[in-house]
Formats: C-alpha cells, sequence, structure tokens
C-alpha cells in the first residue's frame, strides 16, 4: 500500500482568485483538462489533493502550504501574471519554501526556456542542432551564414507560440520582416534557425538520475501539400479544424529500427542531463531523410493532459495514468533541491 499523501496542485489562474476559490466548474472546461485530469488521478490514488490557482500573488502559496502542510506541492504552473517568461521564478520560490514539489527545477527550466543557450551548450557536447543565430531585440540583421530556407522564432517561448506559416522564411526581406515581427509582438530577442526537412519527432523522458525513455511520438503531416513546409506551428499544435485540414495527427513513430531508437533514446537522455532537467520532459527532434536527430527543444514540465503526448508515450509503456502522476509524485518526493 502506498503512503496516502496530502498533495497541494498549483496552477495558472486567469485573474486573482481567493486561496480557497471553488474551481469546479472551471475543471470542467476544456482549458482546464490538465489540472482536472491530474486532480482525479490523485483522487483515485486515495491522496487528499487540495488546489491553488495563482495569478499574480505568490503570497498565496506560503499561506496555502502553512495551512494545508503538504507532502508535496504538485506544480502544473506555467506563468504568472499572464507571462509564460515567469514559470521558472515561481518554481525558485518552491525551491526556497523547503516543500518538495514535482517536475523540474529552476536552473533546468531556465536553461531549457532559451533556445539559443540550449543549443549552445548542447552543440559544445557534439549534439546535432539546426545552425542558428540569435538576433537581440533592437538589432537588425540578416542571417548571415545560415541557408534558406530558415524558421524564424521567439527565442524564450514555448507550445509553438509565435511560429506559423510566416516563420518559414525564403529570402533577405521575408526574414527582416519577421525578425521585426518578432521583435515587436513577444517585445523579445529571435533566433532564426535552418530549417531541417525530415520528420517531427518528440521523446519523452522521466526520472531524475535513472532515466526512462517512453515510445516515441511523431506529429503526422498527411495532407499537407508536397511543398508545404511541414512545421509545428501554433495552429498544428493546438487547433483541431487546422490539424483536420491538413491531415495533422500525433502518432506512434513507426518505421525506425531498433539500433536507429537506441541511438535517439541515448542522445535524448544526455540532453536531458547536460540541460539538467529532472522529473519528466519532452524532447522534440527532426529526423531527416538520413536518419539524422537534429534536436530542437527541450520541453520540462510538458503538458501532462491523458490524451497529450506525454501520458500517450506512458500509457504504450504500460504505465496507466494515475500510475503515471504517482511516479511524477515519487520523483518529486525523492529529490534534493537547493
Amino acid at each position: 500500500m502506498k503512503k496516502r499523501l496530502k498533495v497541494l496542485v498549483i496552477f495558472d489562474g486567469v485573474q486573482p482568485t481567493p486561496i480557497d476559490a471553488d474551481l469546479s466548474e472551471e475543471m470542467k472546461t476544456e482549458e482546464w483538462q490538465t489540472e482536472a485530469n491530474v486532480m482525479a488521478a490523485l483522487k483515485e490514488l486515495g491522496h487528499t489533493a487540495e488546489h491553488l490557482a495563482i495569478y499574480d500573488d505568490v503570497d498565496l502559496v506560503r499561506q496555502k502550504v502553512e495551512s494545508f502542510q503538504p507532502d508535496v506541492l504538485f506544480n502544473l504552473v506555467e506563468q504568472f501574471k499572464n507571462n509564460p517568461g515567469f514559470d521558472q521564478n515561481i518554481v525558485s520560490l518552491l525551491e526556497m519554501q523547503g516543500v518538495p514539489f514535482t517536475g523540474c527545477g529552476s536552473t533546468g527550466l531556465t536553461l531549457c526556456k532559451h533556445k539559443g543557450i540550449s543549443k549552445k551548450i548542447l552543440g559544445h557536447h557534439g549534439i546535432l542542432t539546426p545552425n542558428f543565430l540569435v538576433i537581440p531585440r533592437g538589432q537588425r540583421s540578416g542571417p548571415g551564414k545560415l541557408k534558406f530556407p530558415i524558421l524564424v522564432k521567439p527565442v524564450k517561448e514555448e507550445a509553438s507560440y509565435g511560429i506559423s506559416r510566416n516563420s518559414f522564411v525564403q529570402n533577405d526581406e521575408q526574414f527582416r520582416e519577421r525578425i521585426a515581427f518578432i521583435h515587436e509582438k513577444y517585445k523579445g530577442d529571435a533566433i532564426a534557425e535552418e530549417y531541417i526537412e525530415g520528420r517531427e519527432i518528440y521523446v519523452s523522458i522521466i526520472g531524475n538520475t535513472r532515466l526512462t525513455v517512453f515510445p516515441m511520438r511523431e506529429l503526422a503531416f498527411k495532407e499537407l501539400p508536397p511543398n508545404e513546409p511541414r512545421i509545428a506551428t501554433y495552429k498544428a499544435k493546438w487547433d483541431e479544424k487546422y490539424r483536420k485540414r491538413w491531415g495533422l495527427e500525433g502518432q506512434f513513430a513507426e518505421n525506425l529500427d531498433a539500433g536507429l531508437i537506441k541511438e535517439i533514446e541515448k542522445t535524448c537522455k544526455d540532453i536531458y542531463r547536460l540541460l539538467t532537467i529532472d522529473g519528466y520532459a519532452r524532447i522534440d527532434l527532426r529526423l531527416n531523410a538520413d536518419n539524422k536527430a537534429y534536436f530542437i527543444e527541450a520541453n520540462p514540465n510538458p503538458h501532462l493532459a491523458a490524451d497529450e503526448d506525454f501520458a500517450q508515450s506512458a500509457s504504450k509503456a504500460g504505465l496507466k495514468y494515475p500510475e503515471l502522476i504517482q511516479a511524477i509524485v515519487g520523483l518529486g518526493m525523492r529529490i534534493a533541491r537547493g
């Protein structure tokens, strides 16, 4: 029998919310699916779970920890004041509270969030990444030695924010236009990287020191015309109508030979450790026609809804959803922070 725990699930509020807010109606909506799935799984596991939505007041965490006295915090926070740039700051705060929490620590989150820094670290260690260039906000720059076509995206956004069909640029004029757009709209630096023609592969990993790699997923582009770039735009990930129109489907990666799978798994474990990730993460790769895997980005604390890639991969490996949630809690309890 597993020990029954007091678990405080913390996540983003969309507006200032009192500490004891009843969010059961919100939990029934699609936007809150992850939170609802995690709460239901914890209940099924026999744990006592309470939740806290944080919008713009971090002191609520301290107050709730004092009153509820949780054994562990289940961290689903992705932003603060609607700004996704602050997720690692919230985790820094959790590290200072001294209560165990799930998912990745602040260093791993910081390194993974900056697409330029993560690629520099991995490139230094011989891991393949597309050739890239970071263009700081306020600087005008051409593509330099980069070869077209090029993908231009915000250096720090996640979940494909800021990636659209216009991110795929094929000449100097489009390049400069898109850089200016990213600088202006996202008020931050841009990263430009050579487009790798190939398959979009997602590798889910769980663990702190001992790592488990789950079966790989792939975003398949089934109805896309041959001249269209196969890129995981924001719409490709989140817009159901768009996905249907172009036959975009998340599926398990097929036709990969055992040697290649082993090689990709080893590379992804190396990436996980080099970027100091702990807890769980999804690594996004492009696999070209020569079966060379290029690192695109790492996503610590990826979406955890039961129907998302991470949980699907765990399920394929024989880990039912509540068992996955239990494993994430266990890893959070075991890691020494600070």
